[in-house]
């Protein structure tokens, strides 16, 4: 398993305001899977993928990322870590206001040793025509999309998903989806959603 997840839980609140968020995980995901969580609101996906991504502590239980065990790594190291293995989008978007649509993709790009190519992403996800638009320019659909090309221009090991295609209505969400899955397959990457 390149993602292993054992005995995992996670707390919110002390005392008599405790609750039990994540009550026993255990799951493995392989190199280059997708995995699909669904659940309903306040059932603990968003909690699952911030631990997986290093944002929230583990109470406890055991995350392990190829070799790197997650409960283990210092501030510095988990640091390395979210750059070097990790991509996440959120559904909200962070863009950058001030740069255009391409300069906010290759922001994320100059992060990556291996970058895919910027050009390639906006062409498969059809947001060529508008890369020299700025954020405010464009619907919440095509914010989200170039949210979700400055994580992939990076090529992740691991594609972390916070519900990112909420913004897209129906036919956009399966035209995107499909091209996205494609990009994973053909880069290797691990993906969550």
């Amino acid at each position: 398993m390149y993602l292993q997840i054992e005995n995992l839980k996670k707390f919110y609140g002390q005392d008599e305001n405790k609750v039990e968020v994540l009550r026993g995980i255990n799951c493995g995901i392989e190199k280059s899977e997708i995995c699909v969580m669904l659940g309903p609101s306040g059932s603990g996906k968003s909690t699952l993928l911030n631990l997986i991504g290093g944002i929230e502590t583990i109470d406890e239980g055991d995350i392990v990322v190829g070799d790197v065990d997650l409960g283990k790594l210092s501030n510095k190291d988990l640091t390395l870590y979210r750059r070097n293995t990790l991509g996440f989008v959120f559904q909200f978007y962070h863009l950058v206001p001030n740069l255009t649509v391409k300069e906010n993709i290759e922001s994320g790009a100059y992060l990556s040793k291996k970058p895919i190519s910027v050009d390639e992403l906006l062409k498969t996800l059809g947001l060529e025509e508008h890369q020299n638009k700025y954020p405010n320019q464009l619907s919440g659909g095509m914010r989200q999309r170039v949210a979700l090309i400055r994580t992939l221009a990076i090529k992740p090991k691991i594609l972390l998903l916070d519900e990112a295609f909420s913004a897209l209505d129906y036919q956009t969400r399966l035209m995107v989806t499909e091209d996205i899955y494609k990009i994973l397959k053909n880069e290797g990457i691990t993906a969550l959603m």
